[in-house]
């Protein structure tokens, strides 16, 4: 059990990539085939779009 008084500890990189692993699972949920393309992968990670956010 966490101590009282709120010392708990928020890891944002934890949770966005706990948050990206689900999203894979639920496109690979969706998918017909045994596996998702690299294509997907991408497309359901947005890699993509940060990539166009970091271009200048």
């Amino acid at each position: 059990m966490a101590p009282a008084g709120g010392t708990a500890v928020h890891d944002h990189v934890a949770l966005a990539e706990i948050e990206l692993c689900g999203e894979l699972i639920i496109a690979a949920s969706a998918t017909d085939g045994d596996r998702l393309s690299p294509d997907r992968i991408d497309e359901v990670l947005r890699v993509g779009e940060e990539r166009a956010q970091d271009a200048p």
